[in-house]
């Protein structure tokens, strides 16, 4: 039972009262009646604006529904269709031509190009490694994973074998993107040599192609360098340029205590004093952030840039009863408070400094369209008013991932021009709201086929032109989604390289080894000589965008088809929904049907619990074959997890069983299908039986 203390009118859970006044407020000037009352004024302006616009989200889509019912299957007039999304307020009036007027951003996300890791705010152990995945050695990436041309390594200590495929690899990697290295460790010189480090017979010479930086470390002691013909011990490329710290769709954060440890957590990263234990083989392990990196009369910074993504504008948290009765908006916390945070890296107080410009950077997630854009860069107004900052201190990052944003992208970027640094297709809640704001249209496709439809193409292109019209290139990231499964690294190094190629200046992998191999793309494809060649090229209309991925009236799956469909969702949603409801896990690798493990979070989620309820909605399936799809699929995810001493057997009482189907059978009546009311309100039940 959370207990709850009275501060300027609202109740505080006495956790979150106890964290910000004895941890997040002492040093920073902020005083603390000042800082309730200040959260109180927000709260009155922006919680009526902000349930307005939930509102508006609602009355939009019912008159989708009643239109898509009137003309149901794939859009015969396009014209007509797009007159009637804009009689209803889904899109709205491009704005005149204009460029982002954005200051004060750190080089990570304006001048440089390169990978970003999006890493769960709960686990203070893995925020901690996408922070230190600045850096990244190649020889480990290369020796542990599937990219090589070479036998798995041999059990039992170093394979010297693999060693040399990997040394091989590293060296071809080293001769294509900085010709002439080898005469540096002769004291010679080459174009992309910036300086050396020299203690004792340890040297590591830096060089620097697009923007990014490799070291070449030489160590004849080291075991690798002392068999080696220059005694090459590893070659380190600078990898993970940001990252976010994921309050949002990665975590299971659904009262005041999992809020605290997500806040304590970034308090730790922005004071830089964050560390973390865990067990190793039997030996406790102590982790924390990496200093900067010293060479000859250069400092290079040791550390990924952190973003922190607040949660979206539906979720309200029990953290903080309003003087009415009712829960705060999650979101309006959450920029509270992880900009309160974040102060304690602008004023010094820590040990190390996030941004060196002076700004705090806040992924918004789930925005739908201009309004609730232009909504957020009030609410943060506020906040900095609040705080006692200079307007625009805090920059926002708008995420691409709702189909009224992606019709309107220009008018939302303009709504946050002096704030925004960073734009991303999100493809997976994308595609998740594709298929819900066409919910009546008729049956989708099969949820495989969605990545070449042509929206798709549309939407990634569309993302990059816009941004690029809008002025972002060298001012802000303009970014692609994730690689899901961070065990085929060989075909991220073969695919990936698409991402930079079409313009983007960053890119999500799942983990610091894919951080360092996918920076090896950027050190070989200039991407803002790209940007440049793109910004010449026309934006695609909106005709592709708008083109809905529905099935054709009339058409049919075989059975075995829709068996296949509905047991390849079930699973999924499983497989996730049982580590989100008993463990709190919100983001981890789950195996799919076919045992190959992929990063899941609330996005992957949203689109197989929306596929199926459509299918159910329009008789491609029915209750009793969903229902056989998910007790057959949950003997196999039982079977999946059978080596995880906390994994609890799914049952049909079972809560965790209970909460997947609900997403399901309930699936069409959720806020544009998303899943966090559902799971949200299964967890607590949960926690209250635990």
């Amino acid at each position: 039972m959370t207990e709850y203390v009275t501060r300027a009118g609202l109740q505080i859970a006495e956790e979150l009262a106890l964290f910000v006044e004895t941890r997040a407020l002492p040093e920073t000037g902020v005083g603390t009646d000042h800082l309730w009352q200040g959260l109180a004024d927000i709260l009155a302006h922006f919680v009526p604006q902000n349930r307005a616009l939930l509102a508006k989200r609602d009355e939009i889509q019912a008159k989708l529904d009643k239109w898509h019912k009137a003309n149901p299957g794939p859009i015969a007039d396009m014209s007509a269709y797009q007159a009637f999304l804009r009689d209803i307020g889904y899109l709205v009036p491009e704005p005149a031509p204009f460029a982002i007027g954005t200051q004060n951003v750190d080089a990570e996300i304006a001048t440089m190009a390169g990978p970003q890791l999006v890493v769960p705010s709960l686990n203070d152990r893995f925020v901690l490694n996408a922070a230190n995945a600045r850096w990244g050695s190649l020889y480990d990436a290369l020796y542990g994973t599937d990219v090589l041309d070479a036998a798995p390594a041999k059990p039992g200590g170093y394979d010297a074998e693999r060693g040399a495929a990997v040394v091989a690899y590293a060296r071809q990697f080293l001769n294509d993107t900085i010709p002439g290295w080898e005469a540096v460790l002769s004291h010679g010189t080459t174009p992309h040599f910036v300086s050396k480090s020299v203690e004792g017979d340890i040297r590591r010479y830096l060089f620097k192609q697009n923007g990014l930086h490799i070291e070449i470390l030489i160590d004849p002691e080291n075991p690798v360098g002392a068999t080696d013909a220059l005694n090459i011990a590893d070659v380190i490329l600078e990898a993970a340029l940001t990252t976010i710290v994921d309050l949002e769709d990665s975590v299971a954060a659904v009262d005041a205590q999992d809020k605290v440890a997500a806040y304590t957590n970034w308090l730790g990263l922005m004071r830089g004093d964050l560390v973390a234990s865990f067990d190793k083989g039997g030996r406790t392990m102590m982790r924390a952030l990496d200093a900067d990196r010293e060479y000859r009369g250069l400092t290079l910074p040791g550390r990924s840039l952190m973003f922190v993504r607040n949660v979206g504008h539906l979720m309200t948290n029990p953290a903080i009863i309003l003087p009415e009765g009712g829960e705060a908006p999650e979101g309006i916390l959450d920029a509270m408070f992880t900009s309160l945070c974040a102060l304690h890296d602008l004023m010094g107080l820590g040990t190390h400094r996030n941004s060196r410009t002076g700004s705090i950077y806040i992924v918004k997630p789930k925005m739908h369209g201009p309004e609730e854009a232009a909504f957020t860069n009030s609410l943060f107004d506020a906040v900095e008013d609040a705080l006692g900052l200079p307007r625009h201190t805090i920059k926002v990052g708008v995420m691409d991932e709702e189909r009224r944003t992606s019709a309107n992208l220009a008018a939302c970027i303009h709504a946050v021009k002096d704030r925004i640094v960073f734009i991303n297709t999100g493809f997976l809640d994308r595609t998740g709201d594709e298929m819900h704001t066409a919910m009546q249209a008729g049956p989708m496709i099969r949820k495989a086929d969605m990545k070449t439809s042509s929206w798709i193409q549309a939407y990634e292109t569309r993302n990059v032109q816009i941004g690029l019209a809008c002025g972002l290139s060298g001012k802000a990231q303009i970014g692609k989604g994730m690689w899901a499964a961070p065990d085929m690294m060989r075909d991220m190094i073969t695919q990936k390289i698409g991402h930079p190629k079409a313009g983007a200046n960053t890119a999500w992998v799942p983990s610091p080894t894919a951080a360092t191999l996918h920076a090896m793309h950027y050190h070989q494809y200039d991407v803002f000589a790209r940007q440049t060649e793109l910004a010449k090229e026309p934006t695609p209309d909106l005709d592709p965008l708008l083109t809905i991925p529905v099935a054709p009236v009339g058409h049919n799956w075989s059975d075995e088809e829709v068996t296949q469909e509905l047991e390849n969702n079930a699973q999924g949603i499983l497989g996730y929904v049982v580590r989100w409801i008993d463990q709190g896990v919100g983001c981890s690798k789950v195996p799919d049907i076919h045992d190959i493990g992929l990063m899941e979070d609330r996005a992957t989620l949203r689109i197989s619990s929306q596929h199926i309820a459509n299918w159910l909605l329009h008789g491609i399936a029915t209750e009793a074959q969903v229902d056989a799809a998910l007790a057959k699929m949950a003997a196999k995810v039982d079977v999946q997890n059978a080596g995880d001493p906390l994994y609890e057997k799914l049952t049909p009482d079972g809560i965790a069983f209970k909460a997947a189907r609900a997403l399901i059978f309930e699936g069409r009546a959720q806020p544009n299908g998303y899943t966090e009311p559902l799971l949200h309100k299964f967890r607590l039940e949960k926690k209250a039986a635990a």
